[in-house]
């Protein structure tokens, strides 16, 4: 579970990065990128919080 924590921190400050890019630069591809990143990490995050509320009521 650590694991993906960290992986979906790691996402999301990627996406920052490419936002923070597509400012600078004024480049189109930056923002494309990382709305690419954005949504792959709202996916993890809601494949990690089912598994959660899976476990939970495992239990």
């Amino acid at each position: 579970m650590l694991a993906w924590r960290y992986a979906i921190l790691l996402l999301l400050g990627a996406a920052v990065v490419c936002f923070a890019l597509s400012i600078t630069t004024g480049d189109v591809r930056w923002r494309q990128r990382g709305l690419v990143i954005l949504k792959w990490t709202v996916v993890a995050g809601l494949v990690f919080f089912g598994v959660l509320i899976v476990e939970r009521l495992r239990e």
